[in-house]
């Protein structure tokens, strides 16, 4: 009877680590992106200040373990306005399918974008489905 018991009692120990051990599936997932935008602004202005008519320099360190599968910028005027501008880097452009990115791209301000104080919003997404947002304000003035 000891031999069924200890024979049986290693088998339920087997199955056990067994069924613990096969359980590991959330370990790989990759870590979720992280998104640091280091610039906005233009050649021609301060920090954080775009003439309209003219481009916006928007820089930005991108890390995503999971590749980037697109990156998504949006401009919108902070308050009372319907102005905005949507940029969309997917499977087209150069950072798609990296792990590290320095994103680099200048976006036309066209000239009758109204004056005042904007918001942007530059989004990641890897091919995990997961995102990470970074955000910025600037002013858009007069050329002048």
């Amino acid at each position: 009877m000891s031999r069924n018991l200890f024979f049986g009692t290693m088998f339920l120990l087997g199955l056990s680590t067994l069924a613990l051990s096969s359980c590991g599936k959330d370990d790989d997932t990759p870590a979720k992106p992280t998104v640091i935008i280091t610039e906005v602004g233009s050649h021609d202005t301060p920090e954080g200040v775009i003439a309209a008519g003219d481009d916006l320099h928007l820089e930005a360190e991108i890390v995503a373990e999971g590749k980037i599968a697109e990156i998504s910028v949006v401009i919108h005027q902070e308050e009372g306005g319907n102005f905005e501008i949507n940029k969309t880097y997917g499977a087209d452009s150069k950072y798609y399918d990296l792990k590290n990115a320095d994103f680099h791209e200048h976006i036309d301000i066209p000239a009758d974008a109204p004056l005042g104080e904007y918001h942007l919003h530059l989004t990641v997404k890897d091919h995990e489905g997961q995102t990470a947002t970074a955000e910025a304000e600037f002013e858009i003035v007069a050329k002048g």
